[in-house]
């Protein structure tokens, strides 16, 4: 179905079977524990405008995914599906410590 089109993308992504696997896995289950994951004193993006931002950039990478998933396997859609892969997962690395360090200039 297309709403796992941005899943596939990410299995393609990766050359290795296994690591494809496990990406796609990988990609379900972080959106899967995200809320249960977040630890923050405040409950919303409202109080957080790198967050915010960041949200919509996952938007576009959420999209674009799906679309590049849709496509056929070749050369120009190979290496936007790994750059993607790879701004997925830097954005639930990245988003966390922004929102702590927001957390710390806040509090200070």
């Amino acid at each position: 179905e297309w709403y796992f089109l941005f899943a596939y993308a990410i299995l393609r992504s990766i050359p290795n079977k296994l690591g494809g696997v496990i990406a796609l896995v990988m990609s379900i289950a972080i959106l899967f524990f995200l809320p249960i994951l977040h630890l923050s004193k405040t409950q919303g993006l409202q109080f957080y405008p790198l967050a915010q931002i960041l949200f919509w950039y996952m938007l576009i990478i959420v999209i674009l995914l799906t679309w590049i998933g849709a496509r056929p396997v070749e050369d120009p859609y190979i290496l936007t599906g790994q750059i993607l892969t790879v701004i997925y997962f830097l954005y639930f690395i990245v988003n966390p410590i922004s929102n702590k360090i927001w957390d710390m200039t806040l509090n200070h």
